[in-house]
């Protein structure tokens, strides 16, 4: 990072981040071109999931290639200044990497669609074995990821 005075590096403190996020945006490979789709996640331990169809863009790209990489924002407010070239934004970030795998069973798509939830609801939630079958759930094993803070 070339701003090492913003730099996050700590654990602890990459994981707030994280918890506070609402949005995962997920970049793949697309032949020689990026593709990023915004996801809603779940994260436990060093590991992120995701759902999603069975069928896509998405599904296509990490199969063919699973090398990922996330981001995670945190924005708060735009800083004024008089001159446009001054301004600047509050904000906390995460990047990171990792490789995507595709879950099969469904008592481990189970247990990760209730990690997903709860990222967004402290109910548990059933999930009906029809509905596990037409469910795409992928986990992404972190390889590394650092965060920025600004403001």
């Amino acid at each position: 990072m070339r701003r090492k005075d913003k730099e996050i590096s700590d654990e602890s403190s990459i994981k707030a981040i994280i918890e506070k996020a609402n949005v995962c945006r997920l970049g793949m490979v697309n032949g020689n071109k990026p593709y990023i789709v915004p996801l809603c996640f779940g994260y436990s331990g060093n590991v992120l999931f995701f759902h999603g169809s069975l069928k896509g863009r998405k599904i296509d790209l990490l199969r063919k290639n699973p090398n990922v990489c996330f981001e995670f924002d945190l924005i708060a407010e735009p800083l004024e200044a008089e001159s446009a070239c001054d301004w600047s934004m509050k904000y906390q970030s995460v990047v990171g990497f990792g490789k995507a795998v595709f879950i099969e069973s469904l008592d481990k798509k189970r247990k990760a669609l209730g990690i997903i939830m709860a990222q967004y609801s402290d109910r548990a939630f059933q999930f009906p074995e029809n509905m596990l079958k037409a469910t795409a759930v992928i986990k992404v094993e972190i390889e590394s990821m650092v965060g920025k803070s600004s403001g």
